[in-house]
């Protein structure tokens, strides 16, 4: 599976080129986080209480790509993108692992949300808003709790993969 080449942000750019970026940069930080482990590796909480997996981190992050650039921002009704997930609370979506979860098509279900995510929001402005709990949210808004949500995963992921195998930094 090709893992996107992680770019860092352009430091003199327009805004929406600016979000844009950062999103990406940490959108392929989670993927370098992923690449050369097992499937049994992916699938290993390794920071014990918690729970949490890279695999369940792909997972969630598929489920937020969908809440926020098809649900909220046009409105799309879409189900959750596991069933297991219908009745866990929206924030918390992705995280458990299904015995039939795969990297492969879990990564898929990732790619195939991000890219959605990117054609809705070409079809923005910054300015334009969708509907999040009764209230208006622009696109300038979602860009930024994306990237504070991707940032706050990696760190979570860096953790999990040194844990896993003594790899840092990417």
């Amino acid at each position: 599976m090709n893992t996107p080449e992680r770019t860092f942000p352009p430091m003199t750019a327009d805004e929406r080129t600016t979000l844009e970026a950062w999103l990406d940069f940490y959108r392929a930080t989670l993927a370098q986080k992923c690449d050369g482990l097992t499937e049994e590796q992916l699938r290993t909480a390794s920071a014990e209480p918690s729970s949490l997996t890279l695999l369940g981190l792909v997972q969630h992050l598929a489920e937020v790509e969908r809440a926020w650039f098809r649900r909220v921002l046009t409105g799309e009704d879409v189900p959750p993108v596991s069933s297991a997930d219908a009745d866990v609370r929206p924030a918390d979506r992705g995280f458990g692992l299904e015995a039939d979860a795969t990297y492969v098509k879990s990564r898929l279900l990732w790619q195939a949300e991000v890219e959605h995510a990117r054609k809705n929001c070409a079809a923005h402005a910054l300015e334009d808003t969708g509907l999040w709990r009764d209230n208006q949210v622009s696109l300038r808004w979602i860009y930024s709790h994306m990237i504070a949500e991707y940032a706050r995963h990696c760190g979570h992921a860096d953790l999990i993969r040194e844990r896993i195998d003594g790899s840092t930094g990417v």
